[in-house]
């Protein structure tokens, strides 16, 4: 009984609701930046190097001679870039905001400790007298 317990504690956390969350939202995430790189980005930035190769498809860029498809590798290069870049700009607004959150509870004064609190009350006791 006591392992079954536990794993409901584990489940239950928020880090895993979190994280499972997290993947999910990053799967859906990868499909937009794969529609964006496949069906907006890679035709505009390459559409110049099909029409000059005499190609409609992108996998049909190869290496004359081989079956190396580097059209496909671009295309997954700029997919590694975009997801990388807007990582990057994700990671740096969080830890911006980590970081003001950090100076706000620095700025505020730890609570007197319990000796401080009665001295203060023995001290406001005799000025009473």
């Amino acid at each position: 009984m006591g392992i079954i317990k536990e794993f409901k504690e584990f489940a239950i956390k928020g880090n895993v609701i979190d994280l499972a969350v997290g993947v999910v939202i990053g799967a859906a995430f990868g499909k937009i930046v794969s529609s964006l790189v496949d069906d907006v980005i890679t035709p505009a930035i390459l559409t110049p190097a099909l029409t000059a190769a005499n190609l409609t498809e992108l996998n049909q860029l190869v290496i004359p001679g081989t079956a190396i498809k580097y059209g496909n590798f671009l295309s997954e290069v700029l997919a590694f870039i975009i997801v990388a870049f807007v990582l990057f700009i994700i990671i740096k607004g969080v830890n911006k905001i980590n970081k003001k959150d950090k100076e706000a509870e620095a700025i505020v004064p730890p609570a007197p400790s319990k000796e401080e609190v009665l001295l203060t009350e023995i001290r406001d006791l005799l000025k009473a007298k």
